[in-house]
């Protein structure tokens, strides 16, 4: 049985919703599946995969500044997420995936590729994975995202 992590940071919790279908989903496949908030990510981390989810940001990967902007917004409380865990990461082993919740439009960006960029610039070997669509800064997420969701981490285990 594969085991998989899922690293999670989420503002509005879009991102949040996101990963508990990809890990619904691959757990009804039969991995072992853990999903932490990047705020409490070990410096450490083994699995068969790890998949790393962010909200997009001002065209890239959140930071204090727009987690703070967020938290203005409605949001919850800004904690520190994926990019403060990237500079502290001390080992990855496994396979590592990055996915992002984004507004869908020409200049709304990629989160997904910002993390992947940034966890490589901080020696992890990282993939960049999907983004899933949110109808609006807070969402909700577009209709059928969830299920999408699932299916691509069920592809990235070969369910």
């Amino acid at each position: 049985m594969p085991t998989v992590v899922v690293v999670a940071e989420s503002c509005f919790g879009n991102t949040q919703q996101v990963a508990r279908a990809i890990a619904e989903r691959i757990a009804g496949a039969g991995a072992t599946v853990d999903v932490v908030a990047a705020a409490d990510a070990p410096a450490r981390l083994r699995a068969d995969l790890v998949l790393v989810g962010v909200p997009t940001h001002n065209m890239g990967l959140p930071s204090a500044a727009s987690r703070a902007q967020a938290a203005g917004r409605g949001a919850g409380p800004a904690q520190p997420g994926v990019r403060e865990w990237a500079e502290r990461v001390e080992a990855v082993d496994g396979r590592v995936v990055t996915f992002a919740t984004r507004t869908k439009g020409p200049f709304s960006g990629s989160g997904s590729k910002a993390a992947a960029a940034h966890l490589r610039r901080n020696g992890v070997a990282a993939e960049r994975g999907q983004d899933f669509v949110v109808t609006g800064v807070g969402g909700p997420l577009a209709p059928g995202e969830l299920d999408r969701a699932g299916d691509w981490g069920a592809s990235l285990v070969g369910a």
